[in-house]
């Protein structure tokens, strides 16, 4: 079997026409390089050297000719694997990351940019989806507004508060009853994910607001809002900078926040670009807060 070192070895001397300044170029003793050249000829079963005596230079034999053409791909290869693995040990590759509304405006703006700053060639693949239970099959990485089911790791990255959203001078300053959502308009998201949680809250007070316009478009609720169809419970990550019309509201007595969970498949090795998107994920978190 062929080495790969045997065949660096090959080339050298090719190149600088004789073993000690092969050696010399390639940091061994000359009698190494005698015996990694001994070494390949055992191993290919010919001499890959014509070696004249003397000050002359050695020259590859026929059997040397057809080693080195070969060679010089294979050690290009190995070089270029060699290059691939470093750069994936520093961040380069793919990642595959599941997402959602919030999450995609809010948080992985800066977590996406961050990263290409420092891996350029990052290979970076989202994909949104509104569902009760993602799956993280076929992705490194998912996003999800509670602790997802399986065989998953883990982490809560963030809690966050819902709050009424009104138009301006709807409700007087400061907190908002929960009893007043009672037969309130109200333009609400699909009653999934965390959103199912909340309306069961409201039932279990008694409370009955009278949803009017369901959507699962985090903007779209606003522009309701702003229209005068109704108001909206919504959670703090999902809110633009309101405009002078929309005022937001705590809720008194508060609902438990949402939570939110950044997860990946358990026993599976994430790859560096992964962890550093974790990293990043947990930092730009903290300055939110």
């Amino acid at each position: 079997m062929l080495d790969l070192r045997h065949l660096a070895t090959l080339h050298a001397v090719a190149e600088e026409g004789t073993f000690g300044r092969a050696a010399d170029r390639l940091g061994y003793t000359q009698s190494a390089v005698s015996q990694q050249v001994a070494a390949l000829e055992k191993s290919v079963g010919g001499t890959v050297f014509d070696r004249p005596g003397g000050p002359k230079p050695v020259r590859l034999t026929p059997l040397g000719e057809v080693l080195l053409a070969h060679g010089r791909d294979l050690l290009a290869l190995a070089a270029a694997t060699e290059d691939a693995v470093e750069r994936f040990k520093a961040g380069e590759g793919r990642v595959d990351i599941g997402t959602f509304q919030s999450i995609t405006n809010v948080i992985l703006p800066t977590v996406v940019r961050r990263l290409l700053d420092e891996q350029p060639a990052a290979d970076i693949r989202l994909f949104e989806e509104e569902t009760d239970q993602p799956s993280a099959d076929g992705l490194d990485l998912v996003f999800f507004d509670g602790p997802l089911k399986g065989d998953v790791e883990q982490v809560k990255i963030l809690d966050d508060p819902y709050v009424v959203v009104a138009r301006h001078g709807q409700f007087a300053d400061g907190p908002v009853p929960l009893q007043a959502l009672d037969g309130a308009a109200m333009v609400a998201q699909p009653p999934i994910c965390d959103q199912a949680r909340v309306e069961r809250v409201y039932a279990e007070a008694g409370v009955a607001p009278l949803i009017v316009f369901r959507t699962a478009d985090n903007r779209g609720v606003l522009s309701m809002v702003r229209a005068g169809m109704g108001i909206a419970v919504m959670p703090l990550l999902t809110l633009d900078i309101p405009p002078d019309d929309i005022r937001t509201h705590e809720i008194e007595p508060a609902l438990t926040p949402r939570e939110i969970y950044l997860a990946w498949h358990a026993n599976r090795t994430l790859s560096p670009l992964a962890k550093r998107v974790i990293d990043l994920t947990e930092q730009a978190v903290r300055q939110l807060r």
